[in-house]
């Protein structure tokens, strides 16, 4: 069976095939998880992180797709991220899986990458794939999520949604430019989250990178809304960021949600999520879940979503594998 490069930018056509694949799998695999929404593949083959080349190889007749992030910044010139690597069910155990895996380990030699990491659904085939392969789990994790159609205990009776000294706002879509500043140090404070033994390395947060993250999201046909606690001096002392990769579609992914160090202690977390909720649920009135993976040793985030309605969904782990 023959694999090929996709267009670039890839056409509607391999488009399709491409989300045919996927959710083929899908429903072989996580049954119980959503079908992929085409405007989110869409968009993430057509648009590449500006600090990533992208490399996309399918199958004929739509038997299987991989995708392959290489990083360009300087700080990861050695490692790489597998985003997808996925055979539909009735071309399986035909050693395709192996071949398109073949296509993904030379891109990365020939680049002189070291390493390469995949974010894994635990229990399933990707699991026995990828310890196959060589694979090890560095960052053991869960996907978590919440029904937005129930509303949250910690959200009853609450009259301060918010400690004393600190104000709530929320952007749609890009952070305006006099908060960037703030808030891309805020993201700063991400450094001290667990990341296991991954070999990626963390950039430093400006306001372009800020933007340009933002920005991504919005070019690849998603939305992004984010909620902080900010203090009267300017500084934004904690955040969160909810993402609909398809604004029309019932789910949306938690992304960060992050606490300076010297403003924990004040339930800022549960009530920059707390607003984050009632927002969507005026916004998005298609939305039904929200997902996000917490990692295993990250007690006081798996706390407070446990206090929002957060239930465990299945477990995951960054795996990697030197080369």
């Amino acid at each position: 069976m023959t694999i090929r490069a996709l267009s670039r930018p890839p056409t509607d056509t391999e488009i399709d095939a491409w989300v045919a694949v996927l959710a083929a799998a899908r429903a072989a695999d996580l049954p119980q998880g959503p079908p992929p929404a085409r405007t989110e593949v869409a968009g993430r083959l057509r648009v590449t992180p500006v600090r990533g080349r992208a490399a996309l190889w399918a199958a004929d007749g739509g038997a299987g797709v991989a995708a392959l992030l290489l990083f360009t910044d300087e700080a990861n010139a050695h490692t790489a991220f597998l985003d997808v690597l996925a055979v539909h069910p009735d071309a399986r155990r035909r050693g395709l899986g192996r071949a398109l895996w073949e296509q993904v380990r030379a891109e990365l030699l020939a680049h002189g990458r070291t390493s390469v990491s995949t974010l894994v659904d635990l229990g399933g085939p990707g699991q026995a794939f990828a310890q196959s392969l060589g694979f090890v789990n560095v960052l053991p994790m869960a996907w978590y999520e919440q029904d937005v159609t129930r509303r949250p205990r910690a959200a009853a009776g609450a009259p301060h949604p918010v400690a004393p000294g600190y104000e709530l706002r929320a952007w749609h879509g890009l952070a305006p430019d006099d908060w960037a500043a703030p808030l891309a140090t805020a993201h700063g404070a991400m450094q001290d989250a667990p990341v296991g033994d991954v070999d990626e390395k963390a950039e430093p947060w400006t306001p372009q990178r800020l933007h340009a993250t933002q920005q991504l999201i919005l070019d690849r046909g998603g939305e992004i809304t984010t909620v902080a606690a900010v203090t009267a001096r300017g500084e934004v002392a904690a955040y969160t960021e909810l993402v609909l990769p398809d604004p029309a579609g019932p789910r949306a992914l938690q992304y960060d949600t992050v606490v300076v160090p010297a403003h924990r202690g004040h339930g800022l977390g549960r009530a920059v999520k707390l607003h984050m909720l009632e927002l969507a649920r005026h916004r998005y009135p298609a939305l039904r879940r929200i997902a996000t993976t917490v990692a295993d040793e990250n007690t006081p985030m798996r706390a407070v979503n446990e206090s929002l309605g957060y239930r465990p969904a299945r477990p995951a782990a960054y795996y990697q594998l030197s080369l």
